[in-house]
């Protein structure tokens, strides 16, 4: 959601240092960005990253300390904190006790999806206040991660032929229900009768996974920049609200995003080609679901 964003700012001539978490190198293979591990540990490790970067910016900018130099996209204290610790002169939203921590406060959007939300904060910083945010992500591939998912899918003989991933997976609560729609299992019985499925369970997900390898092929352990290129080969994508949701739109492929307590228009996949579905309270059924994706369907 952030990719609009960091595009915009390299756009206007920033050179972008992404410090977050490990898996996001990984996921970003095909953009030359400069990008750190969060440290799991100490502050003081985290502490120490962030000077060496603050450190190495001055040396090829003299001008780094003298202006706003770093964004907080996540909206949380510690984030802000590690970034002024360090030194940094912040921009970001002044929520949950911020404030005194930001060299810039704004006021978050309301009633905005997040991706304007974080397009906002680089408007803030290039000046670009009145520019829209682009209507698709358009995601970058390494020509690395589209070959292995070439290779991978020729392997199961899934190359050149229609195919739909299958994401059932999702953690966490929202409003304190759980955001999982459970009738996957039934949606994957009818619907590999249309066309084969692909399923790619994350760390921890392989033995959810396996309830499924009767109607889909199951393809753990696949790096996420590889599963992007996997997503963008699919003819479609039916999932929860859940990271390769996002993924899949965009990367631009036709996706439904099966919704229950989730806001869309705060959390929904970004991009024209995402259709949601959502009853809520209830859930949709596992035939509307499958409708839907009939329709969406090439011919």
């Amino acid at each position: 959601m952030a990719l609009p964003a960091l595009e915009l700012l390299e756009q206007h001539g920033f050179n972008l240092n992404l410090y977050g978490k490990g898996w996001a190198r990984t996921l970003l293979s095909g953009y030359d960005w400069h990008f750190t591990k969060r440290q799991d540990n100490a502050l003081s490790a985290r502490l120490h990253d962030l000077r060496a970067i603050r450190l190495q910016s001055q040396r090829i900018d003299p001008t780094f300390d003298r202006r706003i130099n770093a964004l907080s996209f996540p909206n949380s204290f510690s984030s802000a904190l590690e970034l002024r610790l360090s030194g940094h002169k912040v921009c970001g939203y002044s929520k949950d006790g911020r404030s005194l921590l930001l060299s810039r406060k704004l006021a978050r959007l309301q009633n905005k999806h997040v991706l304007e939300t974080f397009w906002h904060l680089a408007c803030e910083l290039t000046g670009q206040h009145e520019a829209p945010p682009p209507a698709s992500i358009g995601f970058r591939l390494s020509q690395s991660a589209q070959d292995k998912a070439q290779a991978l899918l020729a392997q199961h003989q899934l190359d050149g032929q229609p195919f739909a991933c299958v994401v059932p997976f999702a953690t966490g609560m929202m409003y304190q229900f759980d955001k999982k729609w459970p009738h996957f299992k039934e949606l994957t019985q009818s619907l590999s009768k249309d066309l084969p499925l692909v399923i790619c369970p994350g760390p921890g997900e392989e033995a959810e996974a396996e309830q499924f390898s009767q109607h889909a092929t199951i393809l753990p352990g696949v790096p996420l920049d590889v599963y992007a290129a996997i997503l963008a080969r699919a003819s479609l994508t039916l999932a929860n609200d859940t990271g390769p949701g996002h993924l899949a739109a965009a990367v631009g492929t036709p996706l439904i995003s099966i919704l229950g307590p989730t806001d869309p228009e705060h959390w929904a996949p970004w991009g024209p080609n995402v259709t949601v579905v959502r009853e809520w309270p209830q859930w949709p059924s596992a035939s509307t679901v499958h409708d839907t994706a009939l329709r969406l369907l090439p011919r």
